[in-house]
């Protein structure tokens, strides 16, 4: 069962904007002005709002934790009813302690990407090769586009920094991209049937090897 009170960026940029309302004297706001200020404000680079669902699932969750509650719900005209939502005191707390360990402390993240490198052996070197230059190209145009944001005149560097960050991370990927093509392409990284099978054999010998009770998740009693 998923915990409610479970960290992620789009949670935590619904608890940062609902502080900024109370803060600013709203008190309260509605998910779709969540959504399109994330969008206007560029946060969207960070956090995914892509689909408004999966911002209702969050506040869902957020209000079954306490987090956050409702604050009013209204109709304009003929129009759809709108709820507008609150942080409650718990929220405050947790908005706080939130922010405070994603500055401080380095998450562990499974991201696709590296996952599927770890596994690129299952595939032929030259497909491989093919596609991590469509991904070089991808990585190119997004620096470019990511140095042109940079560049805008008149924006505070306090309001772009996860694009500095985001540069940052992206260019060096794009570096890194670009060795592992340049070793596909020279044949330092290479692999063949053969050598797969006896490291599949090898590996197999060492997951054989290990201690019974150990592979079904049990400890025997020490000296037995």
């Amino acid at each position: 069962m998923e915990n409610p009170n479970r960290r992620s960026t789009l949670a935590l940029a619904v608890l940062s904007l609902l502080g900024e309302a109370e803060q600013y004297g709203e008190g309260a706001m509605h998910p779709y002005r969540m959504q399109q200020l994330i969008k206007a404000r560029g946060k969207d680079q960070v956090v995914n709002v892509g689909q408004r669902a999966s911002l209702y699932r969050t506040i869902d969750r957020l209000c079954k934790a306490g987090l956050i509650a409702v604050h009013e719900v209204s109709r304009e005209g003929a129009r759809p009813e709108r709820t507008a939502y609150s942080l409650t005191p718990q929220g405050r707390a947790t908005w706080r302690e939130w922010m405070l360990d994603a500055l401080a402390t380095p998450t562990k993240e499974y991201p696709a990407f590296p996952a599927a490198i770890a596994f690129i052996p299952m595939l032929p070197p030259q497909e491989v090769l093919r596609q991590l230059e469509r991904r070089h190209d991808v990585l190119r145009t997004e620096l470019a586009r990511i140095d042109a944001e940079l560049s805008a005149d008149g924006v505070p560097r306090l309001f772009m920094l996860e694009m500095e960050l985001l540069r940052a991370t992206t260019g060096a990927e794009l570096a890194w991209v670009a060795s592992v093509i340049e070793d596909l392409r020279a044949g330092v990284i290479a692999w063949s049937e053969d050598q797969l099978r006896a490291l599949a054999t090898a590996t197999a010998t060492q997951a054989d090897g290990r201690d019974p009770a150990e592979q079904h998740g049990t400890l025997s009693p020490a000296g037995e």
